[in-house]
């Protein structure tokens, strides 16, 4: 019980927060875009640069973890897209984006902070090894999946769809941060002192406002219908995907360090790219908005189990 109430509660307390100040109005639509805008283009960029050029890349891009994350990541994908098909008769398209929602785990905005605080800051490398190739992995296999799908474009239309797909990923703030961090921690190019001062004090507030900004962004993810298909998919994000997971990381001999990151990020809720995935092909899309505001609420408690469960 002490895990639930010193490590996940202050966490969800701030996106319950987040949530309850756009829901009273407190915080006007239009402040909550300037909140997530300063989070998303900013604060989390430093972060995840910080995070990436500091990172040992020899020692913590083991394909070990990698494989155990993803491998566990594509079968829940697999599964959640054929159940779809094939229990809820949804249309190759949707059952795609619903795949999508158990492919795509949260793992910057709960995994990360989760992860600090159950186990301390210099416990987060392999979380951000794990990050550092999720939107590429991820969005590579779902834009791949959904244009096979829709087999019937033609091929000039798919090599323009993915074109444009590969440009909003590497124009987003996030992915630049990542590949700034390369840069610089392939190169070992200096950065003066008061840069880093500067970009440890954007980090200290990329977390809090990302997560209150979460709890607003929730509030207009309002679950409704396809409860069966919601339930199901958000149980292969919670479930399947963490147990998967652990079961593969056991059999490839993780460390603890790596077990504890790869599998609390795996076991978070899906992320909001789910339903950004979903709006871009327009369809699926309350299927995804509903597994992401019903999925995070349920991590609460999913998460404090594997708390009690890894070493």
């Amino acid at each position: 019980m002490s895990a639930l109430i010193e490590v996940i509660l202050p966490v969800f307390l701030i996106i319950g927060a987040g949530y309850i100040s756009v829901w009273s109005k407190i915080i006007t639509e239009s402040g909550l875009d300037g909140l997530m805008n300063f989070a998303q283009k900013f604060a989390l960029p430093c972060l995840l640069f910080a995070a990436i050029s500091r990172l040992d890349l020899g020692q913590e891009f083991d394909l070990r973890l990698l494989s155990s994350f993803y491998i566990a990541a594509i079968i829940s994908f697999t599964i959640g897209l054929t159940g779809a098909r094939m229990l809820f008769d949804r249309s190759w398209e949707d059952s795609v984006a619903i795949g999508f929602v158990a492919l795509f785990s949260n793992s910057l905005l709960l995994g990360v902070p989760i992860t600090e605080r159950a186990y301390g800051s210099d416990a987060l490398a392999a979380n951000f090894a794990i990050i550092s190739v999720h939107s590429p992995i991820c969005y590579g296999l779902g834009i791949t999946a959904m244009e096979i799908a829709r087999a019937r474009k033609s091929r000039k239309r798919f090599g323009a769809t993915v074109l444009s797909i590969l440009r909003a990923m590497f124009s987003n703030a996030l992915v630049l941060g990542i590949a700034l961090g390369f840069v610089v921690n392939l190169t070992g190019l200096p950065l003066p002192g008061p840069v880093w001062d500067a970009l440890d004090l954007m980090i200290r507030a990329a977390l809090p406002a990302a997560l209150f900004g979460l709890g607003g962004v929730l509030y207009f993810y309002r679950p409704e219908g396809d409860f069966r298909t919601i339930l199901f998919v958000t149980c292969l994000s919670l479930i399947l995907h963490p147990i998967l997971a652990y079961s593969l990381g056991k059999l490839q001999g993780l460390s603890t360090e790596q077990m504890r990151s790869m599998v609390v990020t795996a076991a978070m809720a899906p992320g909001v790219n789910a339903y950004i995935f979903a709006s871009l092909y327009n369809t699926a899309k309350r299927v995804a908005a509903s597994a992401v505001l019903l999925g995070t609420a349920a991590s609460i408690f999913t998460a404090w189990l594997w708390l009690l469960v890894l070493p």
